[in-house]
């Protein structure tokens, strides 16, 4: 059976719009349903699968979203790359709103969170650099040709939400180091590495966070209002590196996570 499709955008509402002559694909998993029935269609004549993780209505908190029927669903359709646009908050003055960055790590600060397909023998996969190298070079080379200069690097600390932090929490990750935070980015970027899928994530700023700036702290009317103003930028930007992605993925980290381990499962 033919690929359905070779890249996957998980993403927002806002990102519908961009795939002509799709059709919804449901798809079984051994993990349950995935957000919506993947949404198949063509982008420049690359066949792309879509998929909202909060679903169509945007129904799924962040610690209830089906991360693993949603990575294994892609991978089903023949799916090897993924970009993920979100929604961050800045822990720095210096990413203000509107701001893009190509994450290069990762800080887990969720609990409970179902972070594994493989519960059934101890599968250690690579993670030390947790976002795809090939797909962040793309992605930042193609955001500075459009004129969208991207922060190149950032550290991502993902929270379990569905509240914002507190001030003390917000000055503590910041005093780590960390510059960005969001509650989504974790686990889809490790389970996309336990499947062997490249996966970049494409960080808008939203927000400056309770600890960096005094008033009144986060509000998610100021969150959706930023994005809204913002996600067609980012939804023509995402469709930009997808036209850039070569034909065949490049034989990096990501597609060698799983070598020489055996698994307990058989992959789709």
């Amino acid at each position: 059976m033919a690929a359905a499709a070779d890249i996957g955008v998980i993403g927002g509402s806002g990102f519908y719009e961009f795939l002509t002559d799709a059709q919804e694909v449901p798809v079984e998993t051994p993990f349950g349903d995935p957000s919506e029935p993947v949404l198949v269609g063509e982008l420049d004549g690359r066949r792309v699968a879509f998929l909202p993780r909060h679903g169509k209505d945007h129904r799924f908190p962040p610690h209830k979203i089906p991360y693993r029927a949603n990575l294994w669903a892609l991978r089903s359709l023949g799916v090897r790359r993924i970009l993920a646009p979100s929604a961050v908050g800045s822990l720095t003055a210096s990413y203000g709103p509107g701001t893009l960055i190509v994450p290069d790590q990762l800080v887990d600060r969720t609990r409970g969170r179902a972070q594994t397909f493989y519960d059934e023998q101890a599968v250690h996969v690579p993670f030390a650099d947790p976002y795809c190298p090939s797909g962040r070079a793309h992605a930042i080379a193609v955001a500075r040709a459009s004129g969208w200069v991207p922060a190149g690097s950032g550290t991502l600390v993902v929270i379990d939400g569905p509240r914002f932090s507190t001030r003390a929490e917000s000055q503590w990750y910041a005093a780590q180091g960390w510059t960005l935070i969001g509650m989504t980015g974790h686990p889809e970027a490790v389970l996309a590495r336990e499947l062997a899928l490249c996966y970049t994530t494409l960080a808008l700023v939203t927000d400056t966070d309770a600890g960096v700036d005094e008033g009144d702290g986060v509000t998610q009317a100021e969150v959706f209002e930023v994005f809204g103003k913002n996600v067609i930028r980012l939804r023509d930007l995402v469709a930009r590196v997808i036209a850039a992605f070569p034909d065949e993925r490049e034989d990096d980290l990501c597609a060698h996570a799983l070598d020489g381990i055996s698994l307990p499962i058989e992959l789709p």
